[in-house]
């Protein structure tokens, strides 16, 4: 049996669980993650559409459906955190890994368009790591 998990936005307006039952991970590189995340990938896990529960907050959410390409974000109206949502196809429930309060049991399998990597994210792999904010 899939242990459950729970997730959230930052601010805790918007609350959920689901079953730790993913069948894909993977962290996109392409342009259209990059520019829906803010950062150099997005961490998306896809499990089955009904594989959630939201405990509060489900009206705090809104929805970005890019009108020509098939991708989408859920976001929290208050803090803008990513939220899960189920994909335009209807097929997956993808959940930003960001958003869940615990991790998955599931490894990453993949990073997908890589080709789209920038610079700046190779050059960043090599600087120094530091525990936390420098200074």
């Amino acid at each position: 049996m899939n242990q459950m998990m729970s997730g959230s936005c930052c601010c805790g307006d918007v609350e959920f669980t689901l079953k730790d039952d993913f069948r894909n991970f993977f962290f996109c590189h392409c342009e259209q993650c990059r520019k829906l995340t803010g950062t150099a990938h997005a961490s998306n896990l896809f499990t089955a559409p009904d594989n959630i529960t939201w405990i509060k907050g489900e009206n705090k959410i809104r929805r970005y459906d890019h009108p020509e390409r098939s991708f989408s974000k859920a976001f929290c109206e208050n803090c803008a955190s990513g939220l899960p949502y189920i994909s335009q196809s209807g097929k997956s429930l993808i959940v930003p890994a960001g958003s869940l309060n615990g991790e998955p049991s599931i490894k990453p399998d993949a990073q997908i368009f890589c080709s789209e990597q920038p610079e700046w994210y190779k050059n960043g792999l090599q600087v120094t790591k530091a525990p936390h904010f420098p200074g």
